[in-house]
């Protein structure tokens, strides 16, 4: 018989209310503690969640420590304050969940990626939609040639709200297209570039740094993969007009990610004839893509636990995976910052590019 995996929840905002409902409900886990600074929040999700007596609800760190059984740890707290949370908790002998990003600072990512590796613990990221069933079939699409020769990809996310106060919204947004993009394309950016606009909260800007120093409510974003395919990115948290749509178009066909819509993905067919000067649009139909139907966190929570069982760390969303988005991130903050450059991602060759001229891409 399976020994359960003893985990606390750190962090019970509206995330972590989400992680703690699916851990609570998953057969190889028991729930021992739930940590939160707000005690008026405890209050509320041992109501709701009609938690035994048995589960600690903390306010302070230490409170952890005193936990002889514990073994791990599912962290939803502000994006500032994941370094040092994971570090303790990897520490401390914690296998670690953690909400997106992995922490602000790349050195960072990849110092607690290594501790881990150290530690001989599992370290994974709570990148959702890389187990949204929509992503997974739309991997399987386009890796199988079915849009042809790619051209490019586009995406908006939209919304009123939430805003954050300790990211921005290429922070709080930009990750979960990146990730999708990386995933369908199975590559990395080498060039990326964004501008962005502050109307709710700005502060003074340090173009000496790299980290965030205005809030931006709107962002535009250009990705440049090594087959010189480009994403733009849309974001904003002040519209109105609530969008959360990714697409992919090809030669033969374009492949759309919709979340808002009950069929959220749709293959669209079509090409170009050329008759003289003209080109005719032919083979045009619209397919919607059958998918499985689950809840994608749910997904995330047991491949952490059969991660931890198998000690075997997670190929979707490790550390690592995690260390790479934030590092796409600090680069296209970097653009932000400095009024819209071209940033080169390659590691041997990591410079500002000139304004609007993107390097030429050279070898392999």
């Amino acid at each position: 018989m399976t020994t359960k995996i003893q985990i606390a929840i750190v962090g019970i905002g509206r995330w972590g209310v989400h992680l703690l409902r699916n851990f609570l409900a998953h057969p190889q886990v028991n729930v021992i503690a739930v940590l939160d600074q707000s005690l008026t929040k405890l209050a509320a999700v041992k109501s709701e969640f009609n938690l035994d007596e048995s589960v600690l609800l903390a306010t302070k760190w230490v409170e952890l420590e005193q936990l002889s059984d514990l073994t791990t740890l599912a962290i939803a707290t502000p994006a500032s304050t994941h370094y040092e949370l994971i570090q303790a908790a990897l520490k401390r002998g914690y296998h670690v969940l953690s909400e997106k990003p992995l922490t602000l600072d790349p050195r960072e990512c990849q110092e607690l990626c290594l501790l881990a590796e150290q530690q001989k613990l599992i370290l994974m990221v709570d990148h959702t939609y890389l187990f949204h069933p929509a992503v997974i079939q739309g991997e399987n699409i386009i890796q199988s040639g079915q849009l042809g020769d790619l051209r490019y990809g586009y995406s908006t996310r939209t919304h009123l709200g939430p805003i954050r106060q300790d990211v921005d919204a290429l922070w709080d947004l930009a990750i979960h297209d990146i990730a999708i993009f990386n995933t369908w394309l199975a590559d990395t950016p080498i060039q990326v570039q964004a501008t962005g606009t502050s109307w709710l909260q700005t502060r003074e800007p340090d173009r000496r740094s790299t980290r965030i120093f205005s809030l931006s409510d709107l962002v535009w974003i250009k990705l440049i993969y090594p087959s010189q395919f480009c994403a733009y990115i849309h974001l904003c948290w002040l519209n109105q007009d609530k969008q959360r749509r990714l697409g992919v178009v090809g030669s033969r066909a374009s492949l759309i990610f919709d979340e808002m819509s009950s069929s959220p993905l749709t293959l669209m067919r079509g090409e170009f004839a050329q008759q003289e000067d003209l080109f005719i649009p032919i083979n045009q139909s619209q397919e919607t893509v059958e998918i499985d139907k689950y809840e994608p966190l749910k997904l995330v929570c047991d491949r952490f636990v059969t991660c931890i069982l198998q000690n075997t760390p997670s190929a979707t969303s490790s550390g690592w995976v995690g260390k790479n988005l934030v590092e796409i991130l600090s680069a296209l903050t970097e653009s932000l910052n400095q009024g819209g450059i071209f940033i080169n991602l390659r590691p041997h060759q990591r410079q500002l590019l000139q304004a609007g001229k993107p390097v030429q891409r050279t070898g392999s």
